[in-house]
């Protein structure tokens, strides 16, 4: 018995399977996708790679009509993909392992078919060799048989065990030491001038006014995202942090996120100037739409992880809370704005750990340099 079960695992078939999974996994980053009811194929994703999606598929295919249904129902989970992972466009690499002499294995939009039947086919492919030049060396093993089996085997496990370890470190929840302290900071900022009767006073000083600030109150830019109203702004603003800022904070570090909050306060000021006139703004929600900005940013490069919470809950809540700034009267929305990109911006520049390569960080380090003269210069500061 146990020599019949070995047997089944080094046929070529299998080995040829296991090889792909390899390569794939621990040399490309591909992560497997949990599929439900399919059978004989295994799907693969890493949305940073040209194919986005690779699938295997072992299962005998006989005739043209079997390929033809396989394409629909590859267009079809990939639209659901497309859907999770809020992409455009999905280009899907389908290697067929047994595929019938007769069926041509012809392409369909944003799917490129492989027949292959051995290593050979694999490394003398033309858009393999191109697409992934590196598969040539990685398929060259010392080992055979069952070594060969038990080596890829515990390769691709201890793999996925630094992934998982990854992963853990990210979502693992930890103290939110700087949220606390900016909500305490907004608090205390409110309740002083008014233990002493200096609400007016402080207001003046420290909001957000054109004229001031042009005239060389730069600090508005930032103070007046510490002033509050009154208690129920203060309230809600300080709720908001609370509910964003903790996982925000958690998920990248401290001092990435005191620099995405302080950017965030300060191109939301200046947004505001562009468009405020000659009012008066306060208030901390620019800069928490700028956590929104940068959670959209985060959620985006652990959507396998999210499922659905950027499309479903983040980027609703987004555009629910600037509808009702439109619509509801003293609402500086543009700050709201102005914050939300500069954090999102911010948030490429310093960069989510394990996802975003050195190369991005340099252009959304200069995208927001570019961003921040931009509004200086609209809001007739320079």
């Amino acid at each position: 018995m146990k020599n019949n079960i070995s047997e089944a695992l080094l046929d070529n078939k299998n080995m040829l399977v296991m090889k792909l999974l390899h390569y794939f996994i621990t040399k490309k980053n591909y992560n497997p996708v949990i599929l439900q009811g399919v059978e004989n194929e295994i799907w693969l994703e890493n949305m940073e790679e040209n194919y986005k999606i690779v699938r295997i598929v072992s299962g005998h295919i006989l005739n043209e009509e079997q390929f033809g249904f396989d394409v629909f129902k590859t267009k079809r989970i990939v639209k659901k993909i497309k859907s999770r992972t809020l992409s455009f466009k999905i280009n899907t690499l389908s290697i067929f392992l047994d595929l019938d002499e007769e069926v041509e294995e012809s392409p369909a939009k944003d799917i490129t078919c492989l027949k292959v039947t051995d290593e050979d086919d694999i490394i003398k492919n033309d858009i393999i060799k191109s697409t992934f030049p590196d598969i040539i060396d990685t398929f060259d093993y010392t080992e055979e048989g069952m070594q060969l089996f038990i080596k890829i085997t515990n390769d691709i496990n201890k793999h996925n065990v630094t992934d998982n370890k990854k992963v853990e470190e990210i979502f693992k929840q930890k103290y939110p030491m700087i949220t606390f302290l900016l909500i305490a900071l907004n608090i205390f900022i409110y309740l002083i001038p008014v233990l002493f009767n200096q609400s007016n006073y402080f207001i003046e000083k420290f909001s957000l006014f054109g004229p001031y600030v042009r005239g060389g109150d730069y600090y508005r830019l930032l103070s007046a995202a510490f002033i509050h109203a009154n208690i129920f702004h203060l309230m809600f603003n300080c709720y908001a942090l609370l509910v964003i800022g903790r996982q925000l904070e958690s998920f990248l570090g401290k001092v990435k996120f005191l620099v995405i909050y302080l950017f965030s306060a300060i191109a939301s000021s200046l947004m505001s100037i562009i468009f405020l006139g000659n009012n008066i703004s306060v208030g901390a929600s620019g800069a928490i739409f700028g956590l929104m900005g940068s959670l959209v940013y985060f959620g985006y490069h652990y959507r396998v992880y999210l499922g659905n919470v950027v499309r479903t809950q983040i980027v609703p809540l987004i555009v629910t809370n600037l509808c009702l700034g439109f619509m509801i009267t003293g609402i500086d929305n543009f700050a709201h704005i102005g914050g939300l990109i500069g954090g999102l911006l911010i948030t490429i520049a310093v960069g989510v750990k394990y996802k975003t390569s050195t190369f991005e960080k340099i252009n959304g380090f200069i995208m927001s340099i570019m961003y921040l003269v931009f509004l200086l210069y609209m809001s007739k500061i320079i």
